[in-house]
């Protein structure tokens, strides 16, 4: 065989921390202060691509994340602890998680397969980490080719995985025609398998990113033993024309998988090595967002037959889902079960079957019109936001147990315990068997420590609560940053808040802007506001053709209001008052950053590609600043105005190809400061002055003598403490930053799908 050895390039890192980039010769790193960082509650959120059990030690499982990073569940207390907050700018890529293994016989081994993206968004090639302490501190060795942890084909798997006889040795599938890789050393080195004889690459998708190659690796741990290669292996390929291939000879040799059926993906592989079958569930879509027919196989490798076992097959006019999830009870392996790939409406669903998939049993079955039987109840107490606002309108009932179920697993450990992606995020039960008898089981949310969220705006008014805008579940009043919200937005829901603002001298007055199709809500509008703080939202009119937010922003008194819609060339509009009507803007280009002053309340300001522009008559015109050297695009930039000063503003972001750091406008945007101090900068965001200051603190992400972090600046910018650590970069981009205006010290940040995180100086 020839091979591709690979060293494992960034070593070992001290536990959980990767190396940051060294400060350039002579000079010296910035000063740091302890902070201590801890998420605000909210629970989930985010789309959790898989879940695996520990099979060596009992209350153990980790979680993959789409753009959150890996956690480590403790069945024991209920809780997940996240394991990749570490991940800094550098590699922010490794929080999209494509795979994970654990060792079937030492329970501190674990495995990950770690990047974002195959679509050259992420610049870097992906890696394995490997752990020797469940997680708490990894090595990493580096890949030759991309990882696609947020691509299309992410509920597929496990991608990953290790031999049950030996752990030293691990197979890798690789996405976009880059064949089958193992590993002899325990994933520190890895060589292609030249003698496995699909690249991988899907005739429908070659040559594209979206094209997932090799979604699983199966063994059959009877075919092996202790300190013996495990002979019996399958892998799925995502081409619905050569779907599954076995080697026999412990990955000497491989071959298509007789009789292995066409037309379909296969989503997902187990083998019951008790009585040595293969379970395959397929759709005809990679997902996990698309598709709508599929079938559920069984194969014997004596005598070598395939059963279509489906619940409901795909040849039925009832089957519109196609099946993802796929799981066997290690403790009684004729019971199996499988999850819809993708189920709208009403609901997704799970079946179980007790006899090795003869017959099958469904989660919910249709009753009287419009009514379901459901075999469980959810209770979503301590997270009530996820009902999402909505009340039982059969037969849709909220919370439902969600539409995708691309990953489900039976506890190994016990058979009354089962987790699953519903939710959002993770949801599971402990007494599943009552499924059998007839009895109704309880669902809830297992989302306790577990925050995935994808955080777009965070405000935070003067002796108000912290609000915010989310991606996927519209955003949130934080009355209580350790408790669960109570709600999301309503009146209307957005899937996605694109913006929020308060007005600075009336902050209970808040407004916000987001997405969903106007054509299925004519009747709402992409605008809403309150006067309490957040509590409750209502609407008014908005221009025709709208469909997504943008950015928006209220008047420092709360009298009026300017919003530049996201939808391409739609005009920036204005009103006074709450959007009872909008009359177009001059001056100003259509998408622009808008921003309101927080003092003077007839003043806005809106950035378009390098330029800015102010308006002096609450938005109904705009003039163009003469000032020059600003990021020459929109992209990465934010646009801020400091509190109780007038016609002040920071600019933060750019990019490597065009300007890139931090300014300072003092004169309503006439002129900038560049802030010399800061080298790079991507968001900035002020809090409560420092005592015996005036001017508020300032929060940073930014690069500062060649560190890069979170910084905190008590003097205008004219010196930086940074304020993370190694330890808390969580992929090393806040999205959103802000301070506290009632807290000296108190930062509020987004990182790369962790949710909201809060830090506070640490006590002595």
């Amino acid at each position: 065989m020839t091979s591709i050895l690979l060293v494992a390039a960034l070593g070992a890192f001290a536990p959980g921390v990767t190396p940051t980039a060294a400060t350039a010769a002579g000079v010296s790193p910035p000063a740091s202060a302890r902070y201590s960082f801890t998420n605000v509650k909210i629970g989930g959120t985010g789309f959790v691509s898989g879940i695996v059990f520990s099979q060596a030690r009992k209350n153990l499982a980790y979680a993959r994340t789409d753009v959150g990073g890996m956690y480590r569940w403790n069945g024991a207390t209920g809780t997940w602890k996240p394991l990749l907050d570490w991940v800094g700018w550098d590699h922010w890529g490794y929080m999209g998680v494509a795979s994970v293994a654990a060792s079937p016989s030492d329970a501190d081994r674990v495995w990950a397969a770690v990047g974002m993206y195959t679509n050259g968004v992420d610049p870097h090639n992906g890696a394995i980490l490997r752990s020797r302490d469940r997680g708490d501190s990894w090595q990493t060795t580096e890949l030759p080719f991309t990882l696609g942890g947020n691509m299309s084909g992410r509920g597929m798997g496990e991608r990953l995985a290790v031999d049950p006889a030996d752990d030293k040795v691990l197979y890798l599938g690789a996405p976009s025609g880059n064949g089958l890789w193992r590993s002899t050393d325990g994933g520190a080195r890895w060589s292609r398998v030249t003698s496995f004889p699909h690249t991988g690459d899907n005739p429908q998708t070659a040559g594209t990113a979206e094209d997932p190659g090799l979604v699983w690796v199966a063994f059959d741990r009877n075919t092996g033993r202790h300190g013996k290669t495990t002979k019996t292996i399958y892998v799925g390929v995502a081409d619905p024309n050569d779907p599954v291939y076995r080697s026999t000879d412990g990955g000497a040799t491989w071959s298509p998988l007789a009789g292995a059926p066409k037309g379909y993906f296969p989503h997902r592989g187990v083998v019951d090595p008790v009585n040595h079958l293969l379970y395959v569930t397929t759709a005809d879509d990679i997902g996990p967002f698309g598709g709508g027919k599929g079938d559920v196989w069984k194969y014997a490798a004596t005598p070598g037959t395939w059963t279509q076992i489906s619940p409901v097959p795909s040849s039925s006019g009832d089957n519109y889902f196609g099946y993802s999830g796929l799981t066997v009870d290690r403790n009684d392996p004729d019971t199996i079960m499988v999850g819809s790939q993708v189920s709208w409406w009403p609901d997704g669903v799970i079946w179980r079957s007790t006899d090795g998939g003869a017959t099958w049993t469904r989660i919910w079955d249709w009753d009287a019109w419009p009514n379901r039987k459901l075999r469980y109840t959810i209770d979503s107490s301590e997270t009530p936001w996820m009902t999402m606002g909505r009340q039982d309108d059969p037969p849709l009932y909220s919370p439902n147990i969600g539409q995708v179920i691309s990953s489900l697993e039976i506890d190994p450990f016990d058979s009354d315990r089962l987790l699953f992606n519903g939710g959002p995020g993770i949801a599971g039960t402990t007494n599943l068997t009552a499924w059998d008898s007839g009895d109704t089981f309880t669902i809830t949310p297992v989302v306790d420590g577990l925050e995935e969220g994808a955080v777009q705006g965070l405000i935070k008014p003067p002796g108000g609560p912290l609000v915010s805008a989310m991606g996927d579940v519209g955003g949130f009043r934080h009355d209580d940053l350790d408790t669960a919200p109570k709600t999301i937005f309503t009146n209307p829901v957005f899937t996605t808040t694109r913006s929020i603002d308060y007005a600075e001298r009336n902050p209970r007055v808040i407004v916000r802007a987001g997405d969903f199709n106007d054509a299925d809500r004519p009747g709402d509008s992409h605008a809403a506001f309150s006067t309490d703080g957040g509590a409750t939202w209502f609407q008014g009119t908005e221009p025709d053709g709208i469909n997504t937010g943008g950015s928006i922003a209220a008047s420092a008194d709360g009298s009026r209001f300017v919003w530049a819609p996201g939808d391409s060339g739609q005009p920036v509009v204005h009103s006074v008052g709450f959007g009872t009507s909008w009359s177009p803007s001059t001056g100003v280009p259509a998408n622009a950053m808008i921003i309101a002053d927080r003092v003077n309340p007839l003043k806005f300001y809106a950035y378009s590609n390098g330029t800015l522009y102010v308006s002096t008559d609450g938005g109904a015109s705009f003039t163009a600043s003469s000032a020059t050297g600003l990021p020459a695009t929109n992209w990465g930039v934010r646009l801020k105005a400091v509190p109780g000063h007038q016609g002040e503003i920071w600019v933060a972001g750019g990019a490597t190809w065009t300007s890139y750091g931090l300014w300072r406008s003092t004169d309503s945007g006439a002129t900038f400061h560049r802030v010399s101090s800061v080298e790079t900068a991507d968001n900035i965001g002020f809090g409560k002055a420092a005592p015996g200051r005036t001017y508020p603190a300032l929060y940073v992400a930014a690069q500062v003598r060649g560190q890069r972090g979170v910084f905190r600046s008590d003097d205008a910018g004219r010196s930086w403490v940074r304020i993370n650590d190694d330890r808390h970069q969580y992929g090393g981009l806040p999205e959103t930053l802000t301070g506290d205006p009632d807290v000296y010290g108190r930062v509020y940040l987004s990182g790369y799908g962790r949710g909201i995180i809060h830090g506070d100086p640490a006590r002595r």
